[in-house]
């Protein structure tokens, strides 16, 4: 089965509700072929709980994170990934050296699988190589996306609005990074962020 990664700094606010969003984007789309998702964090609160705010805003998306406990992020984890999602430009840049042609952010990556052409029908392990490989390459060949709007701002000791911002920035990025990789879900309209 297939390993996402998705890295924050702690692992209590954004790793863990896009670890949910995409979880459960990829699950409506690919049942029990889904991909495997966990996260960490490249200083991660070992064994802390997601930050309250953080649940409760995943929970009004719909997801459940409420059982989370943060880790932080080992080499072996980074090496085994077939993804590894950054939330912003410094998680990248930490873990680029394991996994250069892996490791995204996850606003840089949505850039990249929508510039590309549809996905065709595939075996889900397969065709997320294969998307994270044609990204890889398209961005090695020189394709820039938007370097202005890479990160997903950190919401940590911030009011609980502001929680709730970053779930549907999230959500939305989540949705598109699904859509990117294994195909438009029929559910989803073509609204989308840029």
């Amino acid at each position: 089965m297939a390993i996402v990664l998705v890295v924050c700094t702690g692992n209590v606010c954004r790793s863990p509700i896009a670890e949910g969003l995409l979880r459960a984007a990829l699950e409506a789309r690919l049942g029990e072929r889904a991909p495997a998702v966990a996260s960490a964090g490249t200083m991660g609160w070992e064994g802390s709980q997601a930050d309250p705010a953080s649940v409760e805003a995943a929970a009004e998306r719909g997801v459940d994170i409420s059982g989370h406990r943060a880790r932080e992020v080992v080499p072996q984890e980074v090496l085994a990934a077939d993804l590894v999602l950054a939330m912003a430009r410094e998680h990248a840049e930490a873990l680029a050296d394991l996994a250069p042609r892996r490791t995204f952010t996850l606003k840089e990556l949505v850039r990249l699988v929508e510039a590309l052409p549809s996905p065709g029908p595939g075996e889900p392990n397969a065709l997320l190589q294969a998307r994270v490989a044609d990204a890889d390459e398209l961005r090695r060949s020189g394709f820039e996306g938007n370097p202005y709007d890479e990160d997903v701002a950190d919401p940590l000791g911030m009011p609980l609005e502001s929680f709730r911002a970053i779930a549907w920035e999230l959500d939305e990025w989540c949705g598109r990074l699904a859509d990117g990789l294994f195909g438009r879900h029929p559910a989803r309209t073509g609204a989308g962020i840029d």
